[in-house]
């Protein structure tokens, strides 16, 4: 079968890999449809010692493994947890220690023709919900995951930062929460996406974070830039007493304010992989229509290009179909 892989940091299109076999709870898909993740470009520059088959984001038939499920479409979770360790038993299995991470942890991805998942990672499409939407679950669920670790309430005033994928999504999740919304981004094609959808926009045009012309006293800012300067933009958006929301990895270490932080009383929390459960109830019902997300579309056996594609400057989605 065909796959994208990498093997000691360099980037593959394997046209004979064995394709995998079902058994032990495990589910054998074929995918339908994939989205190229930034995790999934980090992978290629060495941001963790990742070795197999890339991707995480995917649409796929039910091929063998599961009767229940047999012949039905389908997105997964991509921790694939032991659900016996104290972590797993606390309701905290995306935490649990001894898990695989599907395309980035111990586990071949979904840019294959076929792969494996447990059968409880798995979670059926409606039938209405179209595959280049579908695509899109398990970071719309990332984005669910802020309103499951906070209570949001209209009046409170949240600030996004960051205007590609994930702040695209975030900033669509947090709209229907009712709260008083500004996404502060540097790309005006990608902030018109928002403005469209009635959301409050701000660009940092200057590049460096400073937020020159964006109001502060903000209750809620979320990180989605992975970067110094958005970070600090985001921290010193907040009233006293605010709450700073870490919705991307950082590449290197970041230095931080932290008297600042005590100073200001500031609450900083970490969110990262979220519930599918409401991210498939927003798509089915038509509250988030993420499609216009997407900027390309590649084969497959051209995953290479796709990857090149994917890499550019200001690309948001670039998808992926067998």
């Amino acid at each position: 079968m065909r796959a994208i892989t990498l093997k000691n940091g360099e980037l593959g299109m394997q046209q004979d890999r064995v394709s995998p076999s079902s058994g032990e709870g495990e589910v054998l898909l074929n995918l339908r449809l994939a989205g190229i993740c930034r995790t999934d470009l980090e992978l290629v520059s060495g941001y963790y010692p990742y070795s197999g088959v890339l991707g995480h984001e995917f649409v796929a038939d039910v091929v063998a493994g599961s009767d229940r499920l047999a012949g039905k479409r389908v997105v997964g979770e991509i921790n694939a947890s032991c659900f016996s360790c104290e972590l797993c038993a606390y309701g905290s299995d995306h935490h649990c220690p001894q898990r695989t991470v599907l395309g980035i942890v111990d586990r071949d991805g979904c840019f294959s023709d076929r792969f494996l998942l447990p059968e409880k990672n798995l979670h059926v499409v409606p039938d209405h919900v179209p595959d280049e939407s579908a695509v899109f679950v398990e970071p719309l669920a990332a984005a669910f995951r802020i309103v499951e670790q906070v209570r949001t309430e209209p009046g409170q005033k949240w600030l996004v930062v960051g205007d590609g994928r994930l702040g695209q999504l975030v900033a669509r999740v947090l709209a229907l929460q009712g709260v008083e919304l500004t996404v502060v981004g540097r790309h005006p094609r990608k902030l018109v996406l928002l403005e469209k959808l009635g959301i409050r926009t701000a660009i940092d045009t200057t590049g460096s974070g400073t937020g020159k012309g964006i109001p502060g006293g903000f209750d809620f800012a979320v990180d989605c830039a992975g970067n110094a300067s958005g970070f600090d933009l985001a921290r010193r958006s907040l009233r006293p007493e605010g709450t700073l929301i870490l919705k991307s990895t950082y590449a290197g270490t970041l230095e931080i304010d932290a008297s600042a932080c005590v100073v200001d009383e500031i609450t900083v929390l970490g969110s990262r992989c979220g519930p599918f459960e409401p991210a498939i109830a927003a798509l089915a019902s038509g509250e988030i229509d993420p499609r216009d997300l997407t900027d390309a579309e590649f084969p497959l056996e051209n995953g290479l290009e796709a990857f090149r594609k994917a890499a550019e400057k200001g690309v948001m989605k670039v998808l992926l179909r067998p």
